[in-house]
């Protein structure tokens, strides 16, 4: 190539022209002209050739002025203060500077489109959970990628997009939580009122059924609001189901009660009387509050409505029957036959419902069973007062017995009770007056805070207690004559049984002014026990009869000395019994 050069070089190529032009014989003119000519045909190919190196080198220094610009620029998206950015500071030629750019603008290059994808993908979550909270996006739908900025792909702001996500994730999941549990709130209502579930949660939206994953629930503001409105609607519905429930319950326990409905009976209701008294929060079983069984209260009630007018004399009599026990208890007298007449007319009138005739009854019951509960105390102390007065007639009776003491069948039961009976009478004188006025005091006090007498057996009773005082002095007085009567009758037995001769026996026996039968085993007198109420007639006669008896025996004693001295050291012996506490319990009739 080199000799081809030598060969071909451009004085080889003049001589050679030169020779040409001396054989042609061209002028020097010529010759001046020609040489001129390629002169500039050569200075303008050095000059093209000038102009395309510097073309060359311009392109160079704008693709490494690029470099630079694109590497700064790349570094401040992607925050990358570590890099060089002047790394051809170093280098001698543009192409080494070029050559020592390229490797970290590519890398740089490649960060960025990464960063970009993390950025795309990371906003296009964002985005896809924003739209499904604002419901304008559903479960699983996808976003359109979004605009990055490529200015900013610093780590910082990788970092703030990643931590929005999460919050946003946190959202998602707490609300789908919140779903969850609105929809097993929504099934569990369903379940009590016996609603169709299905139908019901559908209606908020169709990604709430059962068949639909989690994942794919919506969880917008709208599903939220719906779900709400629709929990707040089904526990309105159930309250007011209960409610009713409750009502119609309670009206199958009156009217159970009203006609002693038997267990077996109330049983079959047992899925609706359990939730009588039960709160919204405690009914949780499957359709106890669905319409079936409200409609089966509900009919099951009128035909108990129904029934009840056919029981209701029935009832009413036995209620009446329940007043009725509750006055005798307490000895107060009702008109029965005027009773029993006003609740048949209250019947067949209709003029009063069924169950405000038993409401009254029962009011009538309460204030009788009130009323017994005030006369307690009094009627205790009433119930002492006559079994002692009882006691006392029964010993006055046996007294006058000619043959108490005969051997006959049950004698030694008359003997223990006539015993018993002595120490109770033998506390009488010294403690009735104290238990009367007791009586009395607590009676007038009754009267005043109810305002009305208090009634005993049909009679006032502070009536009986003054009668009782004033017979309670005459016999006293009779007792005391009876008293000088014996004592004379002693001292004539004493004459006669101590003469100046010695002892004499009468031949004669002194027979009874008033003879009384003798008493029965059961310690009871023959002739009958007397009442429970005591009737100051009765005692009022007693008394008349006790007058004449003494006078008779008063008479008869003059001519008759020989009675018994048995007898009358036991008369004796209950009239002049010394007096001690009245308030001991009553002593029972027999042993």
């Amino acid at each position: 190539m080199a000799s081809l050069l030598r060969e071909t070089s451009c004085g080889s190529l003049l001589q050679k022209l030169q020779l040409v032009w001396d054989e042609v014989g061209e002028s020097e003119e010529d010759r001046d002209k020609v040489l001129f000519q390629l002169d500039q045909e050569c200075l303008d190919v050095y000059k093209r050739k000038v102009d395309q190196a510097t073309k060359s080198r311009d392109l160079l220094l704008q693709a490494l002025d690029y470099s630079k610009t694109e590497l700064a620029r790349l570094a401040s998206a992607l925050g990358e203060k570590s890099i060089e950015i002047s790394p051809e500071k170093t280098a001698r030629t543009i192409k080494e500077q070029l050559t020592a750019i390229a490797p970290t603008l590519e890398q740089l290059g490649k960060k960025k489109k990464e960063r970009i994808k993390e950025l795309a993908n990371i906003q296009s979550r964002i985005e896809q959970i924003r739209g499904e909270i604002a419901g304008t996006l559903e479960m699983g739908q996808q976003v359109a990628l979004p605009q990055i900025n490529e200015d900013d792909l610093t780590v910082q702001k990788l970092r703030e997009f990643q931590l929005q996500l999460q919050e946003l994730e946190k959202e998602k999941s707490r609300r789908l939580e919140k779903v969850l549990e609105h929809v097993g709130t929504v099934h569990d209502l369903c379940n009590v009122l016996g609603m169709d579930f299905f139908r019901t949660i559908t209606q908020v939206h169709s990604s709430l059924d059962d068949s639909i994953v989690n994942e794919h629930k919506n969880i917008s503001n709208d599903t939220l609001s719906k779900l709400d409105r629709t929990i707040a609607t089904l526990n309105e519905d159930k309250r007011l189901r209960l409610e009713k429930l409750q009502e119609l319950a309670t009206q199958l326990y009156d009217l159970w009660d009203l006609m002693d409905t038997p267990v077996e009976e109330r049983s079959l209701f047992d899925h609706v009387s359990c939730n009588r008294t039960a709160t919204v929060e405690e009914v949780t079983a499957p359709g106890a509050l669905a319409v079936d069984v409200i409609d089966q209260a509900q009919t099951e009630v009128e035909r108990l409505d129904q029934l009840k007018y056919s029981k209701m004399k029935e009832i009413a009599f036995k209620k009446q029957a329940i007043l009725e026990d509750i006055y005798a208890s307490t000895h107060v007298v009702l008109d029965t036959a005027v009773a029993h007449e006003k609740i048949q007319a209250l019947i067949e009138s209709g003029n009063m419902e069924p169950s405000e005739l038993i409401a009254d009854m029962d009011s009538q019951i309460l204030k009788a069973k009130e009323e017994a509960l005030s006369r307690k105390d009094i009627l205790d102390k009433v119930e002492r007062w006559i079994s002692s007065c009882e006691e006392e007639s029964w010993l006055e009776d046996y007294s006058r017995d000619d043959n108490r003491y005969n051997s006959g069948r049950g004698a030694h039961l008359n003997l223990k009770r006539a015993e018993k009976a002595r120490i109770l009478v033998s506390k009488i004188p010294g403690a009735y007056c104290a238990l009367v006025e007791t009586l009395v005091a607590k009676t007038r006090a009754w009267e005043e805070n109810h305002g009305l007498p208090f009634m005993y057996d049909g009679v006032s009773l502070l009536a009986m207690l003054d009668e009782y005082v004033i017979l309670r002095q005459e016999r006293e007085e009779e007792k005391k004559r009876m008293r000088e009567q014996k004592r004379q009758t002693e001292q004539l037995l004493n004459i006669d049984r101590e003469g100046p001769f010695g002892t004499r026996v009468n031949p004669y026996k002194v027979t009874s002014a008033k003879k009384v039968a003798g008493t029965k085993p059961n310690g009871g007198a023959s002739n009958g026990t007397p009442g429970r109420r005591l009737s100051t007639g009765n005692q009022l006669n007693e008394s008349k009869s006790g007058r004449s008896a003494g006078k008779d025996d008063k008479k008869g004693a003059s001519k008759n000395t020989a009675t018994s001295l048995n007898e009358a050291a036991a008369e004796k012996e209950a009239a002049d019994s010394s007096a001690e506490n009245f308030d001991a319990d009553p002593v029972p009739g027999s042993t």
